[in-house]
């Protein structure tokens, strides 16, 4: 006989996991290597034999963990499309024009400043931080490495904007989930979310700014001509490449999706590849004398494996490497193991019996939206997933908040200040895994310094309670019952 879970019974698979991602830190060197995608397995385990006990049929545990992973299925694609996309633009000479170039136009001082604004900039316009991280910032953590600056500052920076943009674009997918939860429109949305995202951004880039001028560049700057008299020795580095680029960012502009969008872009820079990179070519292949037999195997390899290319600069030889789709495999592994976790917790009700006595808790408008952020966060920590932790507190309580009299753009803001940003920080998030990966730099390493993700929730919290820019539905004015939810 089917009953509701209690407390405890709810806990026990998230203790479980808990317990298990810990060790898995402790005691392994890369956790995403396969540590964690077991602690989850385990974990949805356990839930499992609990959705038994409290008379879940295992058919309907089943289509839940289904139809979780199918959700995820776009960012599967998308992830191993940035691996064949990285790897094309390694071998095309694109990531290393822009290491070379960049290290002209940025003062060292101004790197991680620069890097913010640079990242804000491209992710704004293409409204994905995914794709932001994948191009330019590749090239921005290449150049951090040529001047000295370490990689999880630097990764830290790069985030910190890609994710201001992703949250305020109106090409972002979760801008666009965040109100459609909450029961508003989208540019209500964006410009209510200006209240708290400017003084984060502000508070962000100030410290970076502080960080740079007092970092030490010195021991490295001989460093500079070095990386790239190697870059210009390996490369044709002409500013023709910068078209890939552009062509990228203009069709994202134009809302092309963003599977073909970066399918075309994988393809132009295996295209210019061939055109501008015949010494790269032939290296990569082995292969002299038939040029097209080369170039298919060269980029071939650059879209599904691994690329080293040699130089007589161990650093250098770090920033001209990339594993392609099979590099993106662990991570899809961990996605997968992620959904399957999550699917099994909310098919038992589990997550729903964690939270709800948060919203009984909540108190006044500082408790409803710190109960609100807290939640989402937990849900970015449990259900692995970006999107699952925009949904689901978005239909937890957007009855709540109509109830309390505030406008759904409180709610919106809300779910985009802890929900969206903050996924990047869990490890085993689609998120934090991917970035992680992309990047290849741990992600509780560069988590101290993705400052605006860390200050944005707690900035939504602070207006909150200090009754900042707080809408409320005037008296007499007509509330809006979300659907679902009468």
């Amino acid at each position: 006989m089917k009953r509701e879970p209690n407390l405890f019974e709810a806990l026990i698979p998230l203790f479980i996991l808990i317990i298990l991602l810990s060790l898995n830190v402790i005691l392994f060197e890369d956790t995403l290597a396969g540590s964690n995608q077991v602690a989850l397995l385990i974990g949805a385990t356990v839930a499992a034999v609990i959705a038994y006990r409290i008379g879940i049929k295992w058919a309907a545990v089943m289509k839940k963990i289904v139809s979780t992973i199918s959700s995820a299925m776009p960012s599967i694609l998308i992830l191993l499309l940035i691996g064949s996309l990285a790897g094309t633009w390694m071998i095309s000479g694109v990531v290393p024009a822009m290491i070379y170039y960049g290290l002209d136009i940025i003062s060292p001082s101004m790197f991680l400043f620069t890097a913010v604004v640079v990242s804000a900039i491209v992710s704004l316009a293409t409204g994905s931080s995914w794709s932001t991280v994948a191009t330019i910032g590749v090239a921005l953590l290449g150049i951090g490495k040529a001047i000295g600056v370490n990689e999880a500052v630097t990764a830290g920076a790069i985030l910190s904007g890609a994710y201001f943009g992703d949250k305020m674009s109106p090409l972002s997918d979760t801008t666009n989930l965040a109100p459609a939860m909450a029961g508003t429109d989208l540019f209500t949305h964006i410009r209510y979310m200006v209240y708290t995202t400017l003084p984060s951004i502000t508070l962000t880039l100030i410290i970076f700014l502080v960080i740079g001028f007092n970092y030490d560049f010195q021991v490295v700057s001989m460093n500079i001509d070095e990386v790239k008299t190697t870059i210009d020795s390996t490369f044709n580095t002409t500013p023709a490449l910068f078209l890939v680029p552009i062509v990228l960012i203009t069709i994202i502009i134009m809302k092309m999706p963003p599977l073909p969008a970066l399918m075309i872009s994988t393809l132009l820079g295996a295209l210019f590849a061939i055109i501008f990179q015949p010494e790269v070519i032939k290296t990569i292949s082995g292969v002299s004398g038939n040029y097209a037999k080369a170039s298919y195997i060269s980029v071939m390899q650059a879209m599904f494996g691994d690329i080293r290319l040699s130089s007589n600069d161990k650093m250098v030889n770090g920033l001209l490497s990339t594993s392609g789709m099979r590099g993106m495999l662990d991570t899809i592994w961990l996605i997968i193991s992620a959904m399957v976790f999550g699917g099994v917790m909310e098919s038992a009700g589990l997550l729903r019996r964690i939270t709800s006595p948060i919203i009984k808790m909540a108190k006044g408008t500082g408790g409803l939206v710190a109960s609100t952020a807290a939640t989402c966060v937990f849900f970015n920590a449990t259900a692995s997933d970006q999107y699952i932790s925009i949904v689901i507190p978005g239909r937890m309580f957007r009855k709540v908040f109509n109830d309390k009299g505030y406008k759904p753009e409180l709610l919106s803001r809300t779910l985009e200040d802890s929900g969206t940003v903050t996924s990047v920080l869990i490890p085993w998030n689609t998120c934090g895994a991917t970035q992680a990966r992309v990047l290849g730099v741990p992600t509780l390493d560069y988590l101290p310094y993705c400052f605006f993700n860390i200050i944005s929730p707690f900035m939504t919290i602070l207006f909150a309670y200090l009754n900042i820019k707080i809408r409320r539905f005037a008296k007499g004015e007509e509330k809006t019952i979300p659907e679902g939810n009468e």
